[in-house]
């Protein structure tokens, strides 16, 4: 049984971080890939084909605790919630990255992996799906930061708009964008 691992959100200055874990079906899911080289229509075909056929699981880290522990720790924080939200003892799990969260797991960091590992490429799709609907609901409750298109990134119209409008209880404080302004 083996767990494919990785993250969506570690750049933007807003929202959360998002990690899915994925068990993949026995017969596969055609055409997966890199979340980040696939249409939004594509990831968004693949989820579905994803969460029919295989065992996912989601783990977020949110604001509070990316301003309390840094990104980093956040990101291996949500991670291991997506991990254990599987509810099973996996034989090894293999995450996208160079790092990797502190378990008594068989794992390995394999950079570039949601490009070579079909199950790191879901656990991609559906981190990223996760967390562009979490951006686009919070877009509806925040207007004006643009975050339905730019995901919470500091695109040029964000940085503008947190300049006109300030930050809101979902920027990353600890962010040096969104800090600056919080010293003005």
């Amino acid at each position: 049984m083996i767990i494919g691992v990785d993250e969506a959100g570690r750049g933007p200055l807003a929202g959360p971080v998002v990690a899915a874990a994925v068990i993949l079906c026995d017969e596969g899911i055609e055409g997966l890939d890199d979340s980040k080289k696939l249409s939004a229509n594509r990831r968004a075909e693949l989820e579905v084909a994803i969460k029919r056929s295989c065992r996912w699981a989601i783990g977020v880290a949110d604001v509070e605790e990316i301003d309390r522990i840094n990104i980093l720790q956040a990101t291996m924080l949500a991670m291991t919630r997506a991990v254990e939200a599987l509810s099973v003892q996996p034989q090894k799990i293999l995450v996208d990255g160079n790092r990797l969260p502190k378990w008594s797991y068989h794992a390995e960091a394999v950079i570039g992996g949601d490009a070579l590992h079909p199950c790191i490429s879901a656990a991609s799709i559906i981190a990223k799906e996760h967390r562009d609907r979490l951006m686009r609901s919070y877009d509806a409750m925040h207007p004006g930061y643009g975050w339905a298109s730019n995901k919470g990134y500091g695109s040029a119209g964000h940085l503008e708009a947190l300049r006109r409008l300030g930050p809101t209880p979902l920027h990353r404080k600890s962010f040096a964008p969104v800090a600056q302004l919080e010293l003005l």
